[in-house]
C-alpha cells in the first residue's frame, strides 16, 4: 500500500468531508443526466417499440409527432425500388387529435395507426396477440395504463370521442408512457377514420421497413435521402435519437439540467479543496520532516496529487450504492433514470478531474512549507 493510501486509511476522519463531498457530485450529475435521458425516452417510444429498420417521412421531419401527410405512391415506389427490403413497406398514420372525457373537459392524444398482423413492421411489441386481434374491431383503441386518468378513461369497454369519433378502450399495456399528448394504438382503418380531416387515403405519416442487415439499412436511408432531397428516411436509431434530441433543445431542459449538475460539481469541488487544503496544512511538520531529510518538493506535491485521487476515487465507489438506490427508488415513483455505462464513466471521469483540481488548489499550502519550520 502506497503512502498517500496509508495516510487516507490512518486520517480517514480528516479526509472524510471530502470524500462525502464528491461522492454527492457524482451522484448528482449520474441522476441528473439518468433523469434526462429517461424523460425523453419516452419521446421517441413509437420508433423504439417497433421492428422497423428504415423510416421514410415528410421532408426535415426531426421528431415522429412532428410528420406531415406525404403521398404513399410516389414514396413507396421509391423505397420498393431499392434492393435490399424484406417484404412490403407498411404504412404508419400518426397526427394529434382532440379527445372528449366523460366529464366534458377536452385532452389531446397522438394516434398511432398501425398494421396488426403478428409480423407487421409498426405494430408496437407491447401489443399481445390478443390485443392486436381485439384492434381489428371497428374504432378500438389501446392506450397506456398510466394514461386512464388523463384520459378519463376508467375501463376496458370505456368509450370516448376523438376528433368526433366514438372509439372503444379494448385493453391496456405498460411501458407507453407519453412526455405530452397519450399515445393512442389503433388499426390503420380506425386511424383513417379519426384523421380524416387530416390525411387523405392517398396519404400517410411514415412508410416504414425492414431491411436484410442494419447495414443495408444504412445503404438504403443514404441513397435516399442523397437520390430525393425533398423526403427524409431514417434508420430507426437514428430517428430514435433525432426524436430525442429535438425534444431535449426545443425545451432547454438540456441546459437547466446542466446547470444543476455543474453546481453540483462546484459544491463539490470546493468543500473537497478545503478538505484537502486542512488536511495538507494539518500534515505540515510531517511535510517538513521529509523535506529536511532531503525528499524533493515535487515527491511531495506527488504525494498530495495522489491523495486527492484517491479521494476521488473513495467519492465514486460510495457514490455508485446510493446513485442504483435511489434509481431504484425513483423507478418506484414512475420515474425512470436511465444508467448507461456511458453515463457512469463520464461521471466518474468529471469526479476525479474535479478531486485532482482541489488538489492542485491543496498545493498552495506545500509551496509555504520550509524545513527551518521544525526549530519554531
Amino acid at each position: 500500500m502506497s503512502y498517500a493510501l496509508q495516510t487516507l486509511w490512518h486520517e480517514k476522519t480528516r479526509y472524510a468531508a471530502g470524500v462525502g463531498a464528491v461522492a454527492f457530485s457524482a451522484v448528482l450529475m449520474v441522476l441528473q443526466v439518468g433523469l434526462l435521458l429517461g424523460l425523453f425516452e419516452t419521446t421517441s417510444i413509437p420508433v423504439d417499440h417497433t421492428s422497423a429498420h428504415i423510416w421514410v417521412g415528410s421532408q426535415d421531419v426531426r421528431s415522429v409527432d412532428l410528420g406531415v401527410p406525404i403521398g404513399i405512391n410516389s414514396h413507396m415506389a421509391r423505397l420498393t425500388e431499392k434492393p435490399g427490403l424484406v417484404g412490403q413497406p407498411e404504412l404508419f398514420l400518426t397526427g394529434y387529435a382532440n379527445q372528449t372525457r366523460a366529464d366534458g373537459g377536452m385532452e389531446r392524444c397522438f394516434i398511432l395507426g398501425s398494421g396488426l398482423d403478428p409480423d407487421a413492421a409498426g405494430a408496437a411489441d407491447v401489443l399481445t396477440p390478443e390485443l392486436r386481434s381485439s384492434l381489428t374491431m371497428p374504432d378500438s383503441i389501446v392506450i397506456d395504463e398510466s394514461e386512464l386518468g388523463r384520459t378519463g378513461l376508467q375501463s376496458i369497454g370505456n368509450r370516448t370521442k376523438i376528433n368526433g369519433v366514438e372509439v372503444t378502450l379494448v385493453g391496456t399495456v405498460k411501458g407507453m408512457k407519453s412526455l405530452a399528448a397519450p399515445w393512442v394504438m389503433c388499426s390503420l382503418t380506425t386511424a383513417r377514420k379519426i384523421l380524416a380531416t387530416y390525411m387523405t387515403t392517398e396519404q400517410t405519416s411514415y412508410l416504414l421497413a425492414r431491411a436484410e442487415s442494419p447495414e443495408r439499412a444504412k445503404q438504403i436511408v443514404a441513397e435516399l435521402n442523397a437520390e430525393y432531397p425533398e423526403m427524409r428516411a431514417f434508420t430507426a436509431d437514428d430517428f430514435s435519437f433525432s426524436c430525442r434530441w429535438y425534444w431535449l433543445t426545443r425545451t432547454k431542459a438540456g441546459i437547466a439540467i446542466g446547470y444543476a449538475a455543474l453546481l453540483g460539481l462546484l459544491v463539490g469541488a470546493v468543500i473537497t479543496a478545503q478538505t484537502l487544503y486542512s488536511a495538507t496544512m494539518a500534515s505540515a511538520r510531517e511535510f517538513a520532516t521529509l523535506l529536511a531529510l532531503g525528499i524533493p518538493r515535487k515527491k511531495i506535491y506527488g504525494l498530495v496529487m495522489e491523495q486527492s485521487f484517491w479521494v476521488g476515487a473513495a467519492g465514486i465507489v460510495v457514490a455508485l450504492p446510493v446513485v442504483y438506490l435511489l434509481a431504484m427508488g425513483a423507478a418506484a415513483g414512475g420515474a425512470k433514470v436511465v444508467l448507461r455505462w456511458e453515463v457512469l464513466l463520464g461521471a466518474a471521469a468529471l469526479t476525479i478531474i474535479t478531486a485532482l483540481g482541489s488538489g492542485l488548489f491543496a498545493l498552495r499550502s506545500v509551496r509555504n512549507i520550509q524545513p527551518m519550520s521544525l526549530l519554531r
